[in-house]
Order: C-alpha cells, then sequence, then structure tokens
C-alpha cells in the first residue's frame, strides 16, 4: 500500500474499552506490518511478545506499557498479546494471527473486562485473532513449516539492563526447543522501519507537543519564588493527563539552580529562589507517543544580564543544529559538528579561551566541560527511539534538538529542546509554537 492511498483511506474504530487517546486507524498498523514481512527471508516467521507485568513490591506491579514494536505492528495496548508473521504459511489463515487475553469472570471483577477478538482485530486489521492460551500450541504446530525464525529483542544502543527482558526469556526457551531453526534479529528491520515516520505517526507526536506545550505554559504562569521542583511537576502531571495523555513521557527533570547542572536529576525536591533558574525537561506520552521539550526559565520572571547571555548563546546553537537536520546527514557527525558552535559561544562568554582552544586535544575537545552530552537522538515510540546514529538521516526521521551549557561554579544550567522533522529540504521544528526566546518567557511569566 502507498502512503498516499493509505492516508486517504484512513477510518476510525470506535472505542469498544475506552482509551485515553483516539482511536487510531488500524490501516497505520496494516501497512506497518507489510513493510515488515516484505524484509523477511522466504519461509520466514516472526513472532513479537508483549511486555510482563514487573512485580513493584508484595502483590504490586509498576505501571505497564506495551511493547513498542508490538504496538507498532498491531496496535493493542493490552498485556499478554502475542503476535505470529508468517507471510509463506501453507494456510492463508496463519499468515498473520494475533493472540490476545481472554475476559474470565476473575479477571472482570479485579481488572474489568479484556479485549474481544473481533475488538481485536477491529483494531489491528488482523482477520485471525485467537486467546493467548492458544499461542504455544499454534507457535508450535507453525514452526515445522517454517526455515527462518525472526526473533525481537532490545538492542538499543544504549541499554543497560541486569534482568532478562520478556523477549529474551522467550527467546531462549524457543530457541531451546526448536535449536535447529536458523534464527534471525527482528531488531535492525524494526529500527529500520521506526525510523521514518509516517504522516500519521507524525500526527501523534504533534498530539503530545501540544499537549506538551499547554503544560509548559501552565507551568510559566504557576513558577515564582518559594515554589517547589515537586509543585512544577505537579503542575505539569495535571495538565497533561487532563489533555488526555498517559502522563509524563519519561521521568520528569525540574531543577532549580545547581540541580540544573546534574543531566538526570529526578529527584525534584528543591524549593525555587529567587534570582534562580529553573530547568524542566518535561513532555507529554500521547497514544504510546512521546515528545521531549526543555526549557530553562527563571524562577522570578525575569532574567539577569548573565543568565541572558548564556541562554542566547544556547538558543544559537540550538538553531545551527537544528537547520543541520537534514536527510543525508550523519547524527553523530552531527554531534561533532555542533560542538565546534558551542565552542565558539563558550569563547564569547568567556568560558574558554581560544588560545587553548587551538591547542586541545581531539579527542577531549574543551567544550565539553560546559556540553558533555550529544546534541540529538531519535524520537518516536520511545524517547530515545531506535534508530542508527551512524547512518545517514532519512526523511521522516525525528529528532530532538537540545544543546545545552551547565557552568557549575555559577550554579548555573541551560539546557533548551525542541523536536525536528527531519526532510530532504528545510527541517521542520515540530515545537515552533512553544514559547523559546528568552523574552517571550518573560512576558508570559509576569502577564496576569
Amino acid at each position: 500500500m502507498q502512503l498516499s492511498s493509505f492516508h486517504n483511506s484512513i477510518t476510525f474504530v470506535s472505542n469498544y474499552i475506552p482509551m485515553r487517546y483516539s482511536s487510531i486507524s488500524a490501516d497505520l498498523f496494516v501497512l506497518n506490518r507489510s513493510n515488515y514481512t516484505k524484509k523477511l527471508q522466504k519461509q520466514s516467521i516472526a513472532v513479537f511478545v508483549s511486555n510482563d507485568i514487573v512485580t513493584r513490591s508484595a502483590d504490586a506491579s509498576y505501571k505497564w506499557r506495551q511493547n513498542p514494536d508490538l504496538f507498532y505492528l498491531t496496535g493493542i495496548d493490552q498485556e499478554e498479546t502475542y503476535l505470529i508473521l508468517f507471510p509463506d504459511a501453507p494456510d492463508e489463515k496463519y499468515r498473520e494471527i494475533l493472540f490476545v487475553r481472554k475476559t474470565s469472570e476473575l479477571v472482570m471483577w479485579w481488572e474489568g473486562r479484556k479485549h474481544t477478538k473481533q475488538e481485536a482485530s477491529d483494531l489491528s486489521g488482523i482477520k485471525n485473532v485467537m486467546w493467548s492460551d492458544q499461542f504455544e500450541s499454534t507457535l508450535g504446530m507453525l514452526m515445522h513449516y517454517a526455515q527462518h525464525v525472526y526473533l525481537n529483542t532490545n538492542e538499543h544502543d544504549r541499554s543497560i539492563s541486569m534482568n532478562d527482558a520478556t523477549e529474551l526469556k522467550f527467546a531462549r526457551e524457543l530457541m531451546h526447543k526448536f535449536p535447529l531453526h536458523k534464527y534471525e534479529r527482528s531488531a535492525p528491520l524494526m529500527h529500520e522501519l521506526r525510523l521514518v515516520k509516517s504522516k500519521w505517526e507524525v500526527e501523534l507526536l504533534k498530539q503530545a507537543m501540544d499537549i506538551t506545550r499547554k503544560g509548559f505554559i501552565r507551568a510559566l504562569k504557576f513558577i515564582k519564588p518559594g515554589v517547589w521542583e515537586y509543585e512544577i511537576e505537579a503542575e505539569l502531571t495535571h495538565e497533561y493527563v487532563i489533555n488526555r495523555g498517559s502522563g509524563h513521557a519519561y521521568e520528569p527533570i525540574v531543577a532549580t539552580g545547581e540541580n540544573a547542572c546534574v543531566l538526570h536529576y529526578v529527584t525534584n525536591n528543591a524549593q525555587c529562589q529567587e534570582g534562580e533558574l529553573v530547568l524542566m525537561d518535561c513532555a507529554a506520552e500521547y497514544a504510546n507517543y512521546n515528545a521531549d521539550l526543555t526549557r530553562t526559565v527563571p524562577v522570578s520572571g525575569k532574567f539577569t544580564k548573565r543568565q541572558k547571555a548564556v541562554y542566547n548563546a544556547v538558543l544559537r546553537v540550538h538553531r545551527e543544529a537544528r537547520d543541520m537536520m537534514k536527510a543525508g546527514v550523519v547524527l553523530d557527525e552531527l554531534n561533532k559538528e555542533v560542538g565546534k558552535f558551542m565552542e565558539s559561544e563558550l569563547i564569547q562568554l568567556r568560558l574558554l579561551k581560544k588560545s587553548e582552544v587551538n591547542k586541545q586535544s581531539k579527542d577531549n575537545p574543551l567544550y565539553k566541560k560546559y556540553f558533555p552530552h550529544g546534541t540529538a537522538h531519535f524520537l518516536g515510540l520511545d524517547v530515545h527511539d531506535v534508530g542508527n546514529r551512524f547512518g545517514k538521516l532519512k526523511a521522516g526521521a525525528v529528532l530532538t534538538c537540545e544543546p545545552g551549557i551547565y557552568i557549575r561554579e555559577e550554579k548555573l544550567g541551560i539546557r533548551i529542546e525542541n523536536n525536528i522533522l527531519v526532510t530532504n529540504g528545510k527541517p521542520v521544528d515540530l515545537m515552533a509554537n512553544i514559547p523559546i526566546e528568552a523574552e517571550e518567557i518573560e512576558e508570559i511569566m509576569n502577564s496576569k
């Protein structure tokens, strides 16, 4: 199916089980599965499993979130879900099979009802839907007709986990049971597909960003000397949820004063003092798609001369970096080029000396003392979404653009972040409607 015909044929399904977000057309997931199966070798079967519910303590569990690859292919936002794709299955009905959890009287009492087979079919566009307790026997039968087996694991290059994920445990069990098949990796195929967002996915991202914008405006009108970081977090949470977001897209960072110099500060327990800045790296999630926004604002409603100078330096670097985000650019090389812009700004701010920069080590540039992180990462169903930072960017990729300057000795940290859509021409700032100029921020903070 061509993208043009796909977008012309978008239809909505009704909500059987009320969801916080509007229903997504099954056409999107039909298209995603079609694109994926085209990449499989002949006589291949591919299997995707949902995330486990993880115990927090006693009988309590952490908030559950669907495996993003499974959601990308099915649109099913429910635990104990499985997907089998077998394009060359001898019986046509086994070429796409979705397995969903069956509602029982006990489940109804404690958790509420789950999708019926028809509902799951309408949401996903998959005709053959079975109950989850049929998954193991059905897969076992189909394995005898396949030569290659594609399994999915978390292959994000920034992932460090001490625990075995559901997918890895499943892969080990299947490989033990069927050791003579040829096993293949789904992750590279999924990374390639998820990198390029369809127009429909961009709309879902924009919805998350619009909710994020509302939260930011609310926070600007709330912030003043004496408020606590967690109170700002609460204001943001309220706005995200009341606008049908599922909450924060990631653990929110609300960092006042010197806390802003801690890159992953999430304690959010300090009181905002007059004259300080507060850095907010906070954004909403909508329909499993994520925004990622950072703004740094004056607690008192007005930047000092020094604060504004540093803020505008970051903003200039931000715009230079944004304009570089075009198809064909390599993300890892872009990060290095942005360092040169930052270097010049740091010299102007008298934080670096040009003479010392001229003598610096190529592998350890001096700007990293004040700008120690990268400029961009991929964005989508994950905040740090999948993609190859060493490959050339493609039109349709969505990136963050987030330079920052952190001056520990001045207890001053400033980061500015927007989300950018890569095109074959000029990059599109998807957050262009969110206040970013220092004067804009001051005006809103001081408005009645």
